[in-house]
């Protein structure tokens, strides 16, 4: 893997959320051109209930210049935290 300062995930759960991952992630790589993507992983997991598909982007971000807080333990997974909810082991 390259070297990388900053990740993005984006996550889907329902029918048409899937359907429109693509665009989304599209989107944001369009609005954020001076990211350089140095690896991505595709993770899905499905239940009797849900089938979630996650796209995590690792990317070289140059305005960065300190690396962020870490996270407080129970406050998500910076895509509004529900992901977390939807694991069902």
């Amino acid at each position: 893997m390259s070297s990388f300062n900053s990740v993005r995930t984006f996550s889907a759960t329902k029918a048409r959320e899937r359907s429109e991952l693509g665009d989304r992630i599209t989107e944001w790589l369009r609005s954020n051109p001076d990211c350089e993507i140095a690896d991505k992983v595709v993770t899905q997991s499905s239940d009797n209930e849900f089938h979630c598909v996650t796209v995590t982007l690792f990317y070289q971000d140059d305005k960065k210049t300190a690396p962020p807080a870490p996270a407080e333990p129970g406050h998500g997974n910076g895509n509004g935290g529900d992901l977390n909810r939807r694991r069902r082991r």
